[in-house]
């Protein structure tokens, strides 16, 4: 039986979760009981209740099922990566998660973060949440805006794929990320890294650290921050200059954990983030753009390059307080989570991506809400073990959509411009209870199922130039989502598992539009197997095979008159495929890992899509109304892969490390009627390492797209053009880190 360890999972080290994010495991004759780890556990370093295993790959616990269970032995798909992994592979901010996850696109539409996992996702449309719920330490963070976190001081990444009705409930239609940060320690120690690089002749700057320590025998606290700073980078073909980096981003975070007794402890959170003038620079796609048509215009002639009339914005700030509580009481314990957070962002685009006067979009919003959930978990080691809890969730944004939009006259003569200002309102109110129980039919078969109430209000006001276009509309939504599912564990080290599920997401109001009415809600049936099965000490294999039947799905386009996003229902859609997952360790310094994904997803019945076509000699696209029925979905390649191998090895003057990351998309498409999209591409990152033998200091040296590949992050499709932001080209990054 393999013991529970810190060891390399998916090429990187990870550590078991912390009291506070964690609860008792389910009881399983067919292994050892998981117990909690040690709070005051450092994120690389090995607890107590965990030792080295020289002989091959170790079981990894996560707490995906809102409990503390080993990896292998739970009927849900998950990848969890480690903080150190995530970093030596190149993986800084959440959105880079599709290098390292199968199945994860993580695109973005200017300053919206647009997860999409196994085909489902959002557009990230003002007063629109994401149908890949994106949580920090198992609390909901609602606002797309500001979602797209940099990754400091991280524990590990949990992604759970397929939907999430049940434990996790709204919003999380597609599967959800977990971003899990560690707890203080009562011992003291920290440390300091400093990080330069160059990209394209610019320079990339990156100062972070973490310190923690005991203030007493009962409390605890701890500091993470980061500082980083991008020089311009892409060149501004109108000003002559390099253009449109990241000033300035800042972020800190610190928690006070209180344990008054063995049986109790409290963990408050405060985070806070800024970014000024963070990348927001389109860059056109095959120079696309109605601006052709005027006299005077300049195009770029390769990529990283921009010519603007309007400089492209994108300002966040946010902060956030977080009070977790556990109490143990014996026979069940509790848990509670009560948060509230405020996002603010200012953004703005060139509408067409050209040094053409042909509009201005901007953004500036503000967006509140506060959380309140209470669990209720059995602790005893019976056949039984179950879970109930209610949550609650409110939310209010508000703020202004000025949109400047020019007349329709004919070119070359230049149109007139005149400036809408749209002041959406909108505020979410939602109520759920759930329960979900696993039952020991026999030593080796595990029946779970659970089911999940949601009630939700939806309220929306909307003015134009200061003028109330309606009075405040109110709709409410409700739904019952379930999970049931059978693990037949066969083998110690050996289960497969049968899983039926259902996820739900409440019908939204466009914020930027001056429609009354919502969008219809969406919903997916799911049914899933898999078998996770570790035939050798040195070999795990994972794979995991789906169909979802997916109904009203909520789209987004652009509008071909404002140019603004609008959102509308898609019938039905028919995805199915699957995911294979292996961990290779043949000696233990060397790791090897290759992930792989294939996915069929189609419009099933889409008659009324806006689309577009592109015109001729590249002069913007016209729209169309169109059936789409059996074209690709967007933002859905049909493979992708990732493969990465993992060494390091103990000589007398040190450690050294190397790391090598490559990853695999197919063809993304990035509009109903398929005619825009990103060609297969691949990105290889690699790193260096080393550490002296007492730890003090590491160095490293890292490369990221080392091919200096091409890819779009997102395309942005409409009657002005097309355009998208482009991934960072290649950089060489050194680190030095002091431990203390």
């Amino acid at each position: 039986m393999k013991t529970l360890i810190s060891v390399a999972v998916l090429c990187g080290s990870i550590s078991l979760p912390a009291m506070a994010q964690t609860s008792p495991a389910v009881a399983d004759p067919s292994a050892s009981p998981a117990t909690p780890a040690p709070e005051n556990q450092d994120a690389a370093a090995p607890s107590p209740n965990a030792q080295a295993n020289e002989d091959g790959i170790a079981d990894i616990v996560v707490t995906a099922t809102r409990r503390e269970e080993r990896l292998q032995k739970i009927p849900v798909t998950v990848t969890a990566v480690s903080g150190e992994a995530l970093q030596s592979s190149g993986v800084l901010e959440t959105r880079q998660l599709t290098q390292v996850v199968p199945g994860l696109v993580g695109s973005r539409n200017a300053g919206v973060n647009q997860p999409v996992i196994r085909g489902i996702g959002s557009g990230g449309v003002v007063g629109d949440e994401s149908s890949i719920a994106t949580y920090i330490d198992g609390v909901y963070q609602p606002d797309p805006w500001t979602t797209n976190l940099d990754l400091v001081e991280i524990q590990r990444v949990e992604v759970l794929r397929g939907p999430q009705g049940t434990l996790f409930g709204r919003n999380a239609t597609g599967g959800l990320i977990n971003i899990i940060t560690p707890d203080p320690s009562f011992d003291f120690r920290g440390h300091v890294a400093a990080s330069a690089g160059v990209l394209r002749g610019a320079g990339d700057y990156d100062l972070r650290g973490y310190v923690t320590g005991g203030l007493s025998d009962k409390i605890a606290i701890d500091f993470a921050g980061l500082y980083k700073k991008t020089d311009n980078y892409v060149t501004d073909l109108v000003r002559g200059d390099l253009g449109y980096g990241e000033d300035a981003y800042f972020s800190l975070r610190s928690k006070l954990l209180f344990r008054p007794s063995e049986s109790a402890q409290f963990v408050l959170t405060g985070d806070y983030a800024k970014r000024d003038g963070g990348s927001n620079a389109n860059q056109l796609y095959q120079n696309n753009t109605v601006a052709r048509s005027y006299p005077g215009v300049i195009l770029p002639t390769g990529p990283w390059q921009a010519a603007y009339n309007y400089e492209p914005q994108l300002n966040m700030e946010r902060f956030g307080l977080t009070l977790q509580s556990r109490f143990d009481t014996g026979s069940v314990g509790i848990e509670t989570a009560t948060s509230y957070q405020n996002g603010e962002i200012y953004q703005q685009q060139d509408r067409d991506s050209s040094n053409i006067n042909l509009g201005l979009g901007q953004v500036n919003t503000r967006q509140r809400s506060f959380t309140q959930e209470i669990r209720v978990l059995s602790s005893s080691s019976g056949p039984l073990q179950w879970l109930a809890g209610a949550y609650f969730y409110t939310s209010h944004l508000d703020g202004t959509v000025p949109t400047t939009t020019p007349s329709r006259v004919p070119p070359p003569t230049l149109p007139t411009l005149s400036t809408t200002t749209t002041s959406p309102d909108v505020r979410v109110s939602s109520l759920a209870g759930f329960v979900e129980g696993t039952y020991s039919l026999t030593s080796t078969l595990f029946l779970t199922a659970g089911g999940r109430y949601t009630t939700e209000v939806r309220k929306f006001e909307q003015a134009s130039n200061g003028v109330a276009l309606f009075p405040q509309q109110r709709s409410r939504f409700e739904k019952f989502t379930y999970r049931g599912a059978l693990r037949w564990q066969f083998d110690p080290d050996a289960n497969v598992y049968l899983n039926y599920g259902t996820g739900f997401k409440s019908g939204v109001y466009n914020g930027v539009g001056t429609s009354p009415k919502p969008t219809r809600p969406e919903s997916l049936t799911s049914i899933e197997g898999g078998i996770k099965a570790d035939p050798a000490r040195w070999l795990r294999t994972n794979l995991s095979v789906f169909h979802y039947d997916y109904k009203d799905l909520q789209v987004s386009a652009r509008d071909p008159f404002t140019n603004l996003v609008l959102l509308q229902n898609a019938a039905t859609a028919k995805i199915y495929g699957g995911e294979l997952e292996l961990t290779l360790m043949p000696t233990r310094d060397l790791n090897f890992t290759g992930k792989f994904s294939y996915l069929h997803g189609e419009y099933e019945k889409f008659p009324l899509a806006q689309g577009f076509t592109p015109n001729a000699n590249a002069t913007g696209n016209t729209a169309v109304i169109a059936d789409v029925s059996g074209k690709r979905i967007v933002q859905a390649p049909r493979t992708a892969m990732n493969l990465a191998a993992d060494w390091s090895h103990e000589y007398e003057v040190g450690r050294f490390g190397a790391r090598l990351n490559f990853y695999h998309s197919d063809r993304i498409y990035y509009d109903f009627t398929n005619n825009f999209s990103q060609k297969p591409y691949s990105l290889l990152n690699a790193q260096v390492s080393f550490t002296p033998p007492s730890e003090s200091f590491s160095l490293s040296l890292a490369v990221t797209n080392i091919t200096n590949a091409i890819v779009y992050q997102s395309l942005r499709v409409s009657a002005s053009g097309t355009d998208g932001i482009l991934e960072k080209p290649r950089e060489v990054k050194g680190t030095i880190r002091f431990n203390f």
